[in-house]
């Protein structure tokens, strides 16, 4: 969506923890597929919320971009993205 985008590119790359730009993060700029789970001792995110319109983890406090990237608080790795892939009809295979 819109504010993802906007989210994203307002960010250099290079500047982030775990440096990953989404052309390696996403097959289809659309969609954004990854596990809901913190990085840093597993709890369970909150989706669009945090200072950085994405993700925030409330057990210890890790802020995730709108792309699913660490920009705050001591998770060590962005939201990880698992093998997928879309089929012909529009189906999502995880």
């Amino acid at each position: 969506n819109g504010e993802r985008d906007s989210h994203r590119e307002a960010v250099p790359v290079d500047q982030l923890r775990d440096p990953q730009h989404d052309d390696v993060r996403t097959q289809d700029p659309k969609w954004l597929v990854v596990i809901g789970v913190c990085t840093h001792l597993g709890c369970v995110p909150v989706a669009n919320s945090g200072d950085f319109g994405g993700y925030y983890c409330p057990c210890h406090g890790s802020h995730y971009d709108a792309s699913g990237r660490i920009r705050k608080g001591p998770a060590p790795l962005n939201l990880e993205v698992p093998p997928y892939s879309f089929l012909e009809d529009g189906l999502l295979v995880v």
